[in-house]
């Protein structure tokens, strides 16, 4: 069942919210001309830090759950299975609803949509970049990938009778990642990327390169669960890290000549794993702030549920059809903030409406089956 308010962990809670927030927040410049002024820069910005946080947040917790399955049981086909089960549960019923409330959109605006089928089984970005229909679909193509491969690597290692699982597991986790790390670089080997919109496109949203975003995160749930106390005394020491990384990303590219154009190899292969790993850094901190201290906190609590729902309906779906009915490059300033203010209150309470009538009672029928 859902936990309660105090089995939930708060810290991780505050990332999955301020994750969804910075991905809202990039999206909200589709409403604004185009700006080079910091702000918008900063929320161009803040759309991929919120989706690699999320991939981190994600291998961390289904890193949790493997692991502990993996050294306590017989690791089986049906131990496999489960998992699945359970993953897809939690994430296939909005995806599916989701994907058939934009097709009859598309069909209602006359829109044409490009390899549809692809859609259903999560390959519309497996080697190349997606179609332009539901595009932030592609992190999810990543995510269910994911469930696949982790668990079934971890099955057939266990077939071998091994001395130590904890070591098999970490084995497994470090052998994708350097697989998936290794596409980079044959990427980079294949391909001269020109500007940020190529990479953003063929690179950074496309499966094959992408799974070890995920891997990142179950490699620290090993760690946070074999050196807990390690874990514990250094969550402000890694946390000043992780931040630390991510103000040099932020601030350090450009004194550096760490451009794109000036330093592809920097971009294609190590620009995205150092990413991940800066949010893996902040995982100890934040997962060792485990309690609500006020009730002033509670929104986040909601906001880190409704999440999911969210990342599915509000650009797709409602940013795109309030588009098409209002030009907001053709009314003042004033209407453009009103008009934000009300794409947020629609998103947040539709997104809600989701959760609440769909989407927990699919995970509360799964935990009673």
């Amino acid at each position: 069942m859902e936990p309660n308010l105090k089995q939930r962990i708060f810290g991780l809670d505050v990332l999955r919210a301020a994750a969804i927030i910075m991905v809202v927040c990039s999206h909200i410049l589709w409403i604004y001309p185009k700006s080079n002024a910091f702000i918008p820069t900063l929320f161009e910005l803040f759309g991929f830090w919120g989706v690699e946080l999320f991939f981190v947040l994600s291998g961390f917790l289904i890193g949790s759950i493997l692991y502990k399955t993996f050294i306590n049981e017989n690791f089986t086909l049906k131990s496999v299975f489960h998992f699945l089960k359970r993953r897809w549960f939690r994430t296939l019923p909005n995806y599916y609803l989701v994907l058939l409330i934009n097709i009859g959109i598309a069909f209602f605006l006359g829109f044409s949509i490009e390899n549809i089928g692809s859609y259903f089984v999560f390959l519309q970005n497996f080697a190349s970049k997606s179609p332009a229909f539901f595009p932030e679909s592609w992190s999810l193509s990543i995510e269910e990938f994911t469930y696949l491969l982790l668990p079934f690597s971890l099955f057939f290692v266990g077939l071998v009778r091994v001395k130590n699982k904890s070591k098999a597991f970490l084995l497994v986790i470090v052998a994708l990642i350097l697989v998936f790390w290794m596409n980079k670089f044959y990427y980079h080997s294949q391909h001269a990327i020109s500007n940020f919109t190529e990479w953003n496109l063929n690179l950074k949203s496309v499966l094959i390169y992408r799974i070890d975003a995920i891997l990142i995160g179950v490699l620290f749930a090993w760690i946070s669960l074999n050196f807990s106390e390690f874990w514990k005394n250094s969550k402000t020491v890694f946390a000043l890290i992780g931040f630390g990384i991510l103000f040099f990303l932020m601030f350090g590219i450009l004194p550096l000549n760490l451009t794109i154009e000036q330093n592809p190899f920097f971009w294609n292969v190590l620009y995205l794993p150092i990413t991940s790993i800066a949010f893996a850094f902040l995982l100890p901190f934040f997962s060792e702030w485990k309690t609500y201290a006020s009730a002033v906190l509670y929104p986040i609590e909601l906001i880190s549920k409704i999440s999911y729902s969210i990342y599915l309906l509000h650009y797709s779906v409602i940013l795109s059809l309030l588009k098409t009915f209002f030009d907001t490059f053709k009314i003042s300033d004033f209407e453009r903030h009103f008009f934000t203010v009300v794409y947020l209150l629609i998103t947040f309470l539709s997104s809600y409406l989701l959760y609440r009538f769909y989407e927990k009672p699919m995970m509360n029928w799964r935990d009673k089956r």
